[in-house]
């Protein structure tokens, strides 16, 4: 008589494990979700993508936007007139 086989218990898939919310970043970069709510609507800022009402940022893209905003001699910014 054969046995019946168990079946291997399935596994969570995080599909989200590389992806942070909108409001994770903005916590993470010290802004507020506004401000990047603003970037995104000027094509600014980290890449992102939207399922449904949520903005979802990938980790390794918010990371190489960074570098990209890297500079050798940081522009300064005067106020007023010199």
């Amino acid at each position: 008589m054969k046995q019946p086989q168990l079946e291997a218990p399935h596994e969570t898939l995080n599909l989200l494990a590389d992806w942070i919310s909108r409001e994770q970043l903005a916590q993470e970069l010290g802004l507020t979700s506004d401000t990047l709510s603003r970037w995104e609507a000027r094509r600014q800022g980290p890449p992102c993508t939207r399922i449904g009402r949520k903005t979802l940022y990938r980790r390794a893209s918010v990371q190489d936007w960074i570098r990209a905003q890297e500079q050798v001699h940081p522009v300064r910014k005067t106020r007023g007139r010199s």
